[in-house]
């Protein structure tokens, strides 16, 4: 769908209760990887669920030591080692990047594994941050085991040539919209 500028949305749809979806962007079209309980309406932290919404892609964060520069038209940040993710309802950080180690509760985006290798900030909840409303709701690399997609903790994840061409075509108006089949 396109919003009113003309800009194509993301498009990420998947069945009630499944941690697998469809992400359609334009002419591309690929399975996708959501929380491991599904989408819903009202996210919460810790729920393990993807937020149903229309969100800002706000940029892209990647490991500049394993990975190029990506081709995308988003905003393009490298990250880390002392990137974090601040997950704490109670901090005033909450649902913002942070240094580490940080005093309260934050997620490493600087991983051992590669989910975080290609990571876009997506506008949810932080603008301002609602305690509890949920944090770290990212568009990423998803994990695969045997072939198949893993459930995420509340985001949405592509394997690594999808992302690549979906970042291929977006801009700085792109948004994602998340809901139900």
């Amino acid at each position: 769908m396109a919003s009113s500028s003309g800009i194509l949305d993301i498009e990420v749809a998947a069945m009630p209760g499944e941690s697998l979806g469809r992400l359609t962007f334009g002419d591309l079209s690929f399975t996708c990887a959501l929380g491991r309980t599904g989408l819903v309406d009202d996210k919460r932290e810790g729920d393990g669920a993807t937020p149903i919404g229309l969100f800002p892609l706000r940029n892209l964060r990647y490991r500049s030591d394993r990975l190029s520069t990506p081709e995308t038209a988003l905003p393009i940040l490298p990250i880390a080692p002392d990137d974090g993710w601040c997950d704490a309802p109670g901090d005033p950080a909450y649902n913002r990047p942070v240094r580490l180690p940080y005093p309260a509760s934050a997620e490493a985006m600087w991983r051992n594994d590669h989910l975080y290798d290609l990571v876009v900030v997506l506008g949810h909840n932080d603008n301002p941050p609602r305690p509890g409303a949920g944090s770290a709701i990212f568009f990423h690399l998803a994990n695969e085991k045997g072939g198949a997609l893993q459930p995420t903790e509340g985001c949405v994840a592509l394997r690594l040539a999808d992302m690549l061409k979906v970042l291929a075509r977006c801009k700085p108006q792109t948004r994602m919209r998340i809901g139900d089949l």
